[in-house]
């Protein structure tokens, strides 16, 4: 059972990327506008830390079972223990890094950056299902 909701869990991760990744590219006004909330209250901060713990926990449970466990494992571990370090991470010194993200990427470098989210949601999602 939890094989499958991992499965179901990482699919929608991927899925989300790509979603991401369309947002990047049509509305990187938006995408700007999100990431400059990124720590801004203290509801976003541990939510957005609690919710990246979720596709984590599932790329580590559903490794073994993926095409390139490594790769899962070793990345679902760097998303754990980042979010596990940001929810000591002051949640102000989070919001600035944020703002200070957000005012670097202007809307064309999202524009340019998301045919990676594109490449990076696909890799997720046929590391799951294949071909």
């Amino acid at each position: 059972m939890i094989t499958i909701i991992s499965k179901w869990t990482i699919l929608l991760f991927g899925s989300f990327i790509i979603f991401i990744g369309f947002t990047m590219l049509f509305a990187p006004k938006r995408a700007r506008a999100t990431l400059r909330k990124a720590g801004s209250t203290n509801f976003i901060n541990y939510a957005e830390i609690t919710i990246r713990l979720i596709p984590a926990a599932a790329l580590i449970l559903y490794a073994d079972f993926s095409k390139f466990p490594l790769a899962f494992k070793i990345f679902g571990w760097l998303m754990g223990i980042t979010s596990f370090v940001l929810y000591f991470v002051p949640r102000k010194t989070h919001h600035n890094f944020s703002m200070k993200s957000a005012d670097m990427l202007k809307p064309i470098y999202f524009q340019l950056i998301s045919p990676f989210a594109f490449l990076f949601g696909g890799l997720i999602i046929f590391n799951v299902i294949g071909l």
